[in-house]
């Protein structure tokens, strides 16, 4: 089969950085063409024999843009595509055929391609397009971060966040804002859904009136209706004077329902009412209400399966599920917690008024073992968890680097070290550097117990280490103390 052997014009300039292009073609020639057309304009390249191969370097590498072929012997460049579009809607892809065809051309473009070239090519015409493609591909990513950046910072500025996750969701928050919808937050324990609920709110047409919340859970039935609803002098015993509930209070505002699952049947109805007719009865009165308050709920409940066991009413679910945003856990935006880390560090300096610089800001910061700790704990109850461990810290803490004894008790039992090994036992080749840090200091302190018959006392005073220290990276390294010392 030919490959492409044009001469390229002698005043082409190639791009004047290094951009990554990822080859995926089962034919030496053709990959050896590409790279050298592409090197020769300054392309970063990587080549893959066949789609298994190409797949892996795709996953493990960032590339500008692929050139995929379309027949291949262990899977068609069509279920490739498939494959890559899966993991990444954005990266531009150009399909590769000496199969040439209208309808070919068409399968692939609608697969999700943004180009297609017959085999052998013009080298000047893919030259040109793949640099048209990758300069719009890198324009749109940074517009799209510039705008992420400036939002994230006059926006939003009580959710910290930088992952794709988060900013992914601020964009929603962003974009559902000032409409008049009705919005059900979903996410476990600790995320910060009542941030999101006043992001909202402060960034719609009522921000310059009210955000009521109500913790849903707190009150019984009886008296939540009241406090919702309002009620009328002589409505029940104790009812003195007609008393406005928070739906009137919300009025033009919002009204933000913590732990919607809770509620109990009787103010589902009513709530259901408000949600269809913008009105309701106060406890008590023959007389409609009418308001205008947008409500914004949050659960960490599956409603779905509260609707299916019967404790939640089907029709209320729907009018409160108009718009779905799911807070990521903790655990999944893992990339956050430093900079978490940071924003509660100078909200609890400033207010113990400690370790802060001339500019009011903190200048504490966790030891990497302390920060290792941090990035690998599951964090159960997400950002409040991490919240109460740095509040913790400055109050405990009597030097401006943070050590890893300082940590509550569960996280430092809960992490120990896990050093990667060979076979035959050893470091492996591609530890890293934490790993091969822990493994040194694993083999120092072992060298020392043993000198000392294991007396972590003398083994300490040895290190030059507090021996509550030693007891916590001993906990942390695995050292097998009690069985070594017995030994």
């Amino acid at each position: 089969m030919g490959f492409p052997n044009q001469a390229l014009p002698a005043d082409r300039v190639g791009p004047p950085e290094r951009r990554r292009i990822l080859v995926i073609d089962d034919e030496a020639d053709i990959r050896e063409s590409l790279e050298l057309l592409l090197t020769s304009e300054n392309y970063a390249v990587d080549l893959a024999e066949n789609a298994t191969s190409g797949l892996q370097k795709f996953d493990s590498g960032n590339h500008d843009l692929v050139l995929l072929d379309l027949m291949m012997p262990d899977r068609s460049g069509m279920e490739v595509l498939a494959d890559i579009r899966q993991r990444d809607q954005e990266t531009p892809i150009f399909m590769l055929t000496a199969y040439g065809s209208e309808e070919v051309a068409v399968r692939a473009l609608k697969s999700g391609a943004n180009d297609y070239f017959p085999k052998p090519w013009d080298n000047d015409k893919l030259l040109i397009e793949i640099d048209r493609m990758i300069s719009k591909g890198r324009l749109e990513r940074e517009n799209t971060q510039l705008k992420r950046a400036l939002k994230q910072r006059y926006a939003f500025p009580n959710i910290v966040g930088k992952s794709e996750r988060m900013l992914r969701l601020l964009d929603q928050v962003a974009q559902v804002a000032p409409s008049r919808a009705t919005i059900l937050i979903t996410g476990e324990t600790g995320t910060g859904k009542e941030l999101i609920a006043k992001a909202i709110h402060a960034h719609s047409a009522r921000a310059d009136q009210m955000f009521v919340p109500v913790n849903s859970g707190s009150l019984p039935s009886d008296l939540l209706e009241s406090i919702l609803f309002g009620h009328i002098k002589g409505s029940f015993t104790g009812a003195v004077a007609n008393r406005k509930g928070l739906f009137e209070t919300a009025n033009r505002g919002t009204i933000f329902f913590d732990e919607i699952g809770t509620v109990g049947p009787e103010i589902q109805v009513k709530l259901l009412r408000v949600l269809q007719d913008r009105e309701f009865m106060p406890l008590g009165s023959n007389e409609s209400v009418r308001v205008d308050v947008r409500i914004v709920a949050a659960t960490n409940a599956d409603l779905k399966k509260l609707v299916d066991d019967g404790k939640f009413r089907e029709d209320l679910y729907y009018r409160l599920n108009v718009i779905n945003l799911n807070l990521p856990p903790l655990r999944d935006r893992k990339e956050d917690i430093p900079f978490l880390v940071d924003h509660f560090f100078n909200r609890y300096c400033q207010e113990n008024e400690k370790f802060l610089n001339s500019e009011g800001r903190s200048v504490l910061g966790f030891e990497p073992e302390a920060m290792q700790i941090l990035m690998e704990h599951n964090w159960p109850g997400n950002v409040r968890e991490l919240e109460n461990v740095v509040e913790r810290a400055v109050v405990l803490t009597t030097s401006s680097s943070v050590p890893a004894h300082v940590l509550p008790d569960n996280l430092q039992l809960a992490a120990g070290i896990r050093i990667s090994r060979g076979s035959d036992g050893a470091l492996a080749a591609d530890a890293s550097l934490f790993e091969q840090v822990a493994d040194y200091e694993r083999r120092l302190i072992i060298e020392a117990l043993e000198k000392f018959g294991y007396s972590q006392t003398d083994a300490a005073e040895a290190l030059r280490i507090p021996l509550s220290t030693l007891n916590q990276k001993i906990k942390r390294l695995a050292i097998d103390v009690k069985r070594k010392a017995s030994g």
